[in-house]
């Protein structure tokens, strides 16, 4: 009676463990996706814009201004990009392939704008917000081209690369391959 009463008990729960599957290793690692924008890198850079029209002919007198404003760039990975055929494992062996790094954001606050110079003739109007308009733009996209040398792209990959890995090794992986951009295809030839 008692070894019918154990067989009664181990069989239901035999049969619950072995109908348990192991969680599937890619998505583990494609939960990732769910982070959106990881954002890995911010720089915060200065940038003085100038202006003068005192070349003009017909007009009297020198007008110039210097403003600096301070930039808040963001850069990191968008892992919604992160595609299912992005995940190569082979054991405790993985690679995964990246999109590139990107700016995410540029801002300029309004409170980090300032006028550190201005010089404006008696005969001449004082800058108008469209012409001050027109000179934060001008520095916003000089920032943007800015940023390649800056260095803020390798940094975010540097720093993608750091919180990735971690990751992955907390899920128990041993030999971890990031790379950035499009999985390379491969060719196998038939003979």
């Amino acid at each position: 009676m008692m070894k019918f009463f154990y067989s009664a008990i181990a069989f239901p729960i035999l049969a619950v463990i072995s109908c348990h599957k192991p969680p599937d290793q890619r998505q583990e690692v494609l939960a990732l996706r769910q982070m959106g924008n990881l954002a890995t890198t911010e720089y915060v850079v200065t940038k003085i814009v100038k202006a003068s029209d005192d070349q003009t002919w017909y007009k009297l007198g020198d007008r110039k201004i210097l403003i600096s404003c301070q930039a808040n760039i963001k850069a990191g990975v968008d892992l919604t990009k992160l595609a299912e055929n992005d995940v190569v494992i082979e054991g405790k062996n993985i690679t995964v392939y990246l999109p590139p790094p990107q700016m995410l954001s540029l801002s300029i606050p309004p409170e980090k704008i300032k006028v550190e110079y201005k010089e404006v003739s008696v005969l001449r109007d004082d800058f108008d917000n469209a012409e001050r308009d027109a000179l934060l733009t001008q520095a916003e996209n000089q920032i943007r081209n800015s940023v390649k040398e800056l260095g803020v792209m390798e940094t975010t990959e540097k720093n993608t690369t750091l919180f990735v890995n971690n990751f992955l090794k907390k899920l128990g992986y041993e030999s971890i391959n990031i790379s950035y951009g499009k999985r390379p295809e491969i060719n196998i030839q038939h003979d």
